[in-house]
């Protein structure tokens, strides 16, 4: 509930302060005075995109009992507040907020509905009608209804998984050639951990092999010697083992380097080469062995992965196809019970309809293929006229109707804010749509423009804007400020006797 109003700035307005109480807000007054200026600062601190916005807007409401948020400290009193100057910024509880999301918290609690406004006939919005008015009396509804969401969105999650490998198909060939090949290529050169240098050695010695046996044989000749040396270092009295261990260990160097020459000789250097190049191959396309070895372990999982992709298509077209035929069950045992509400409906609606001059209302269902709601579509027949035939004037009446049928005993349903709900109807009509806002202000909070004298003297809150020369002001009217408003609404300007009395009348 919206308890207080204030605003400065805007238009032809200086500054207003209004509180206001529950149930029924009318405000009237000359056309062009400042009404629907003044009810689009309420709606703009709401989020909604209105024609303008003051300066400075505050407004201060009672907490819906169901609002929360993660993101914003919430008092059971909030202020909103808007400030104007290159841009307009929003405030809730002194923190900033954005237009949109200000608009979708607020939205579940704060209505507005224009006599050029024909929203609200949409199929899911109709369904979700039923839907609220079925949960609030029939458990089993709720449990199938909760059912059904959790397995559709199972469903659709599943679905895309399909769709992904389907769209993926084409290039499944391709994709498995390329990591074949990879695998392939790798496997067959099947390097080793450290080969690379082991070859690089062997190249480097072929390239040496006729130095290293030429100047092994000249090098033989130290051993011609030994023996000379080692009888120097007696004749000395030297100690010759250094020198021996050290000719033992030349000894066992050219034996071993013979060997290898030997190996050398009988070894395929173009062979060794081919491998050499192939090593070196790999390491300029992957870095080093150890990246080659890793992305060929890659790719053999993702042939794997290929490999069971054809059986993942077949498990989810198996599954699809099976939970298709659970979902249609259950969307039709949700129809079932939708199509049982509806008749319902119709029967509280007529007696609100038939006030309001209208003739009766049916619910048109029509199926579709399985959706978030089931397979429902839903639109009203009224007489011979679809939503999309309603006059303007039908089109509120039926939507008050069906506002008033659906309200729950003792729930606020929040603020609604009506402009000029009741413009262009005969008498009786507007008698009855007098009576019907009256009805939904038991239940929602209720600002409204009005021109009509009945359901300003149904108002619990009446407020008059008037106009004086460039200025526009607010006055919160006393019961006989009411009567003579009402009888201005009658008879103009200068109301008549009779204008007055019908007036008193109209609010005894």
């Amino acid at each position: 509930m919206i308890e207080r109003l204030y605003f400065k700035d805007l238009v032809t307005f200086e500054s207003v302060e209004l509180e206001f109480s529950s149930g029924l807000v009318v405000f009237t007054g000359p056309s062009g005075a400042g009404k629907s200026i003044l009810m689009s600062t309420i709606l703009s601190s709401f989020g909604h995109s209105t024609q303008g916005a003051a300066a400075l807007c505050e407004v201060t409401l009672i907490k819906p009992k169901n609002l929360k948020s993660e993101v914003y400290e919430l008092e059971d009193e909030l202020t909103l507040k808007t400030l104007k100057k290159e841009k307009l910024r929003y405030f809730i509880e002194g923190q900033n907020i954005s237009k949109k999301a200000l608009s979708e918290m607020f939205s579940p609690y704060v209505q507005y509905l224009s006599v050029r406004d024909k929203s609200g006939f949409e199929s899911d919005t109709l369904i979700s009608m039923l839907d609220t008015s079925l949960l609030s009396k029939n458990k089993g509804f709720k449990k199938l209804l909760k059912e059904y969401h959790k397995r559709y969105s199972n469903y659709k999650v599943k679905a895309h998984e399909l769709a992904k490998i389907k769209e993926d198909e084409a290039k499944l060939a391709e994709l498995i050639e390329f990591a074949t090949y990879e695998v392939e290529k790798i496997e067959k050169i099947n390097p080793l951990i450290g080969e690379d240098e082991e070859l690089m050695q062997v190249k480097k010695q072929l390239s040496r092999i006729d130095k290293i046996k030429a100047s092994l044989s000249t090098a033989m000749d130290v051993f011609s010697a030994e023996s000379a040396v080692e009888e120097v270092y007696r004749l000395l009295d030297k100690d010759v083992s250094v020198f021996t261990d050290a000719m033992n260990q030349v000894r066992a160097d050219f034996e071993e380097t013979e060997h290898l020459a030997s190996e050398l000789e009988e070894m395929d250097v173009e062979a060794v080469l081919d491998r050499l190049s192939d090593i070196t191959t790999l390491q300029q396309r992957y870095g080093s062995i150890e990246e080659a070895l890793a992305y060929k372990d890659v790719k053999r999982k993702e042939l794997a992965g290929y490999q069971n992709i054809e059986q993942d298509k077949s498990m989810l077209e198996s599954f699809l196809s099976m939970e298709y035929m659970e979902l249609s069950t259950l969307a039709r045992q949700i129809s079932t019970q939708r199509k049982t509400e509806a008749k319902v409906l119709e029967k509280v609606l007529e007696a609100y309809l038939k006030t309001l001059k209208l003739p009766a209302l049916e619910f048109l269902f029509t199926s579709q293929n399985l959706g978030v709601t089931g397979t429902d579509t839903l639109d009203v027949l009224l007489g011979t006229s679809t939503t999309n035939t309603l006059s303007g004037g039908e089109f509120n009446r039926v939507r008050l109707a069906l506002m008033a049928s659906t309200i729950q005993e003792g729930k606020s349903e929040g603020v609604l804010i009506l402009d000029e709900i009741d413009a262009n109807v005969s008498g009786d009509e507007s008698i009855a749509i007098a009576e019907m806002i009256t009805k939904l202000s038991k239940a929602y909070q209720i600002f409204a423009i009005s021109h009509q004298p009945h359901l300003s003297a149904q108002a619990d809150q009446h407020i008059v804007v008037t106009k004086d020369a460039n200025r526009s002001q607010v006055t919160q009217l006393s019961e006989e400020g009411r009567v003579h408003e009402i009888s201005r609404i009658i008879a103009g300007e200068n109301p008549t006797k009779e204008a007055m009395e019908f007036a008193k009348k109209l609010r005894a």
